[in-house]
């Protein structure tokens, strides 16, 4: 290059503005955009990269500022039963006062429409149901839900110092009255078809209520989720090892929230968000107790009545009249006499390999899918029927 070229390139670099690199001012006008939500997907068949992203950054952002705060990740945070349920019952027959006051979840059905009777099993409480219920009435507009808090679980109290009974006789009575008494809440003049739909203890509950006879002609079908005699009774010999394992109390509802979904007890966040805080009452009897939060349930004391809720079902079930609908989530818990049912057509099976026990909470859309389809099978008002010979007669028509 010749001394005139560079005496000129000299020249134009001396005329551009020179301008500093000011890492406080970048942070102070920079910020990032808000990260992607991602679907929660808490299935077993779900990805662990499915939590995370990739951030692509655009040229409007500085790439040397700061986060202003931390991403949002998975929510723990409670979720009301008012986002499922237009309303709680508290029942109580003021003619016995040594009955229970039963809580139940009640959205009324449409016109017509079916109710929906949801019985949840040991441990659990009535939004156990809120999400599946919530699926229902989305596929099925006319449909109500009753949810019920069984006793000694959820917001059912009794009686101060009243033994502890979870007699099957007594949580089918329960249900039953419980009904009738909303019945009389609402001011229905009768109760709407019903299909009762119960989870493990739940399902030896409806069962029994089915087989009873007292729904009479309001009962259209019953449903159980994920319980077996033969497997029940056998997993029963093991809940005191799975009772040690579990922790006795949390700091908050959060964590109490995260270790049912990191542990997998609910697979489905939103279920876990729902059901959680139902389960879990704050005990300040103890101010320094850094985990507050207990279980509203002692599992431990309801071990007396294992044997009663399960002996026997299996027949039950396959007696008791009105439609039937077994949802499993492996048929390795099919016992022998239901499996002979199943193959002489005496009710539905459906298997869903990919849920833990809390099928219901684990795949609500599911679940719910199968549960409309059941009730559409049994519907009776659909059913339309040849007219009588004697009418034809009467009409002047030929038989």
């Amino acid at each position: 290059m010749s001394d005139l070229q560079k005496a000129w390139a000299k020249q134009r670099l001396n005329a551009v503005p020179t301008e500093t690199f000011d890492e406080t001012q970048e942070e102070e006008t920079g910020t990032l955009s808000d990260l992607p939500d991602h679907f929660d997907d808490d299935s077993s068949s779900a990805s662990s990269a499915s939590s995370t992203g990739t951030i692509i950054p655009s040229p409007s952002q500085n790439l040397f500022a700061r986060p202003q705060g931390v991403p949002r990740g998975r929510s723990y945070q409670p979720i009301p039963w008012t986002t499922y349920f237009e309303r709680e019952l508290f029942l109580h027959d003021d003619s016995s006062p040594e009955s229970p006051r039963l809580h139940a979840y009640l959205t009324s059905p449409v016109g017509k429409g079916p109710l929906f009777v949801m019985h949840h099993g040991g441990g659990s409480s009535g939004l156990s149901f809120a999400v599946v219920g919530d699926q229902i009435r989305q596929q099925l507009p006319s449909a109500g839900i009753f949810s019920i808090d069984a006793r000694g679980h959820g917001s059912t109290t009794t009686a101060e110092g009243q033994a502890l009974d979870l007699s099957l006789e007594t949580l089918a009575k329960d249900l039953f009255d419980a009904l009738q008494m909303t019945r009389r809440e609402m001011r229905w003049a009768e109760l709407p078809s019903i299909v009762l739909v119960g989870h493990s203890m739940g399902g030896a509950v409806v069962t029994e209520l089915a087989r009873s006879g007292l729904l009479g002609a309001s009962l259209l079908a019953y449903a159980v989720l994920d319980v077996v005699e033969g497997s029940a009774i056998d997993a029963s010999q093991h809940m005191h090892t799975y009772l040690s394992t579990r922790p006795t109390g949390f700091p908050s509802l959060e964590s109490g929230i995260e270790w049912h979904t990191r542990s997998r007890t609910i697979r489905n966040s939103l279920s876990a968000r729902t059901t959680v805080p139902s389960l879990l009452r704050k005990d300040d009897r103890n101010p320094g107790d850094a985990r507050p939060w207990k279980w509203r349930t002692d599992l431990a004391a309801t071990q007396p009545f294992w044997e009663n809720w399960f002996l026997g079902l299996s027949s039950k079930f396959l007696s008791a009249r009105g439609g039937k609908l077994l949802l499993l989530a492996g048929t390795d818990r099919l016992d022998t006499e239901l499996t002979i049912g199943q193959m002489q057509g005496k009710y539905n099976l459906q298997v869903f390999p990919e849920a833990g026990h809390f099928i219901h909470e684990d795949l609500p859309e599911k679940t719910a899918t199968s549960l409309v389809d059941f009730y559409r099978r049994n519907d009776r008002s659909a059913l339309v029927l040849p007219p009588k010979v004697s009418d034809l007669l009467r009409q002047g028509k030929k038989v």
